[in-house]
């Protein structure tokens, strides 16, 4: 099998290297960086919960802050609290220099994956059933140039990324909505530890606290939209002005670990595939303002397009779910902009006086904590609501998940045995996870034999994509007996009826983009009947 060749050794393409991998398909990483990235406390990414299979990578889990609280203050009054569960629905706040050093790590002892360094993509050609690349050697005076062939490639080479260009695609957008002054310190503030939020009506305006590993913390404040000139002297200024205004005029002992200016974009490629060729990451969007977050964007782009390629890499015949790739993730971060352009004068108080009157409310409050938190129309994963890929079952049971958002992320059991969390077994298998009041007392020698088991074991084994049964005894919003269909980045395709098996293939056919089977004629047997001793 020819390898996915991946322009770019970022924590997008290096996080792609590392989820092929998973599905046995090997890749090829052009490595244009000097070396591993600096240690720099003040960049950092906020993992939602969605994307905590990444946090739990070797050497990210004990980097990782899950935070237990998120608070909004106004002159130093609580005006809104969000209470978290560190350990299942809380945003992971990970230096990024610790996630891209783990991803470095599993990509280093990862047979399926080959990283060539010193490289920067030069050309690229696409041949009918592959890729041609050319790379040069960066470390080279003469940069000698070597090609590789490849079956597909994906540009995850930043914002100024060389594949986009040699697609000729349009990266249009908005340059500077926002900047930060940010600082990276050691401390005690005076909240718990493990506990964020923002901080309004203070010396030098807003700012947000974010805590980091080991008593650290991030210090971001908006800049004004003059573009001046932010000397060191600047960002010291408004550290010692912010930690005297919560020490009652005293600035306490603190640790400086780093300080930084975050501009934050806000750019959309038009295209995200032309043929073989796939944009990821920077190379196909930029974004950040009012804590959206860059970083898990490019992670849910890897996540999406992963098990797309690993399927047309094995099988073939997949274009329907290749186009899928954009027609999901370029509109779902296109929603994500637009969300941030409708927020920002009601935040900023930039759109005049109605602007001002709404960003006195509640409301732009929940709008600078979503981003922050991974919830509503700044934070939280996408719903995939038009996607090709979306079935159209004759019959469907109701849950608290809409089709083609994130699942929940529930205690589930195989039929093996073995107990989980949904979201733990993700990136691998299509997943049919059945609720079945008293799951966790059964024993599971006896599962295969028992109510809708046998009939759905055997209906998992016949589908056009590999399937894995598992149980959970409570699912948000679904009533006993209905089976949930899981794709492998996470995101519900259906939720049917325990015993609805044509729904079932008519679901997972759509899910691999091919026409679904002809539904057995009027009067013909069917198995959607109940099966005896059903649960």
């Amino acid at each position: 099998m020819l390898p996915v060749i991946i322009a770019g050794s970022g924590p997008t393409g290096l996080a792609l290297a590392v989820a092929l991998a998973r599905y046995r398909v090997p890749s090829l990483v052009l490595d244009n960086q000097a070396g591993p990235s600096p240690r720099r406390w003040a960049r950092s990414c906020v993992l939602p919960p969605d994307l905590a299979h990444w946090a739990r990578l070797p050497g990210v889990a004990a980097e990782a802050t899950g935070w237990t609280a998120w608070h909004s203050t106004r002159r130093g009054r609580t005006v809104r609290r969000v209470e978290c569960d560190a350990a299942h629905d809380s945003p992971l706040h990970v230096p990024q220099h610790a996630l891209e050093a783990a991803l470095r790590a599993v990509v280093g002892e990862e047979p399926l994956v080959r990283v060539v360094a010193g490289h920067r993509l030069a050309g690229l050609e696409q041949q009918g059933d592959g890729v041609l690349v050319r790379a040069a050697e960066t470390n080279t005076p003469e940069g000698r140039e070597r090609r590789w062939r490849g079956s597909f490639a994906v540009g995850c080479d930043g914002a100024r990324s060389t594949v986009r260009k040699l697609l000729g695609v349009a990266f249009p957008g908005r340059t500077a909505v926002e900047r930060y002054a940010v600082a990276a310190l050691g401390a005690e503030l005076p909240w718990p530890a493990g506990e964020g939020g923002v901080h309004r009506g203070l010396p030098h305006g807003e700012v947000t606290v974010r805590p980091l590993v080991g008593g650290r913390w991030r210090l971001d404040w908006p800049l004004p939209a003059d573009g001046g000139l932010v000397t060191p002297e600047t960002v010291l200024d408004r550290l010692h002005g912010t930690l005297a205004a919560w020490h009652d005029g005293d600035v306490p002992a603190y640790e400086l670990l780093d300080t930084g200016v975050h501009i934050c974009h806000q750019r959309l490629a038009r295209r995200w595939r032309d043929g073989r060729v796939f944009l990821a990451g920077d190379a196909a969007h930029l974004l950040g303002a009012l804590g959206t977050q860059q970083v898990a964007e490019g992670l849910r782009d890897v996540d999406n397009l992963a098990w797309k390629l690993a399927v047309a890499c094995h099988e073939g015949d997949a274009e329907t779910l290749l186009d899928s790739y954009e027609a999901e993730r370029r509109t779902a971060v296109g929603e994500r902009l637009r969300a941030v352009d409708q927020a920002l004068p009601v935040v900023r108080g930039r759109g005049g006086l109605a602007s001002r009157l709404a960003g006195r409310s509640q409301g732009w409050l929940a709008l600078i904590d979503d981003g922050h938190l991974g919830r509503g129309t700044l934070g939280a994963p996408a719903r995939y609501t038009t996607s090709p890929l979306a079935p159209a079952p004759a019959r469907t049971a109701a849950t608290g998940t809409p089709p083609g958002a994130a699942v929940a992320d529930v205690p589930v059991t195989a039929l093996d045995g073995s107990r989980g969390r949904l979201r733990e077994l993700l990136g691998g298998r299509v997943l049919l996870l059945l609720t079945a009041p008293g799951a966790r007392v059964w024993d599971a020698r006896h599962w295969l034999s028992a109510g809708l088991m046998p009939a759905l074991a055997t209906t998992a084994g016949g589908l056009p994509m590999p399937a894995d049964v598992l149980v959970t005894e409570d699912y948000p919003g679904a009533g006993p007996h209905t089976l949930l269909v899981v794709r492998p980045d996470g995101h519900l395709a259906a939720a049917l009826p325990g015993t609805e098996r044509d729904g079932l293939r008519a679901c997972v056919h759509a899910l691999r983009g091919a026409a679904a089977p002809d539904t057995p004629p009027a009067g013909a047997a069917s198995d959607t009947t109940e099966s005896p001793g059903s649960h």
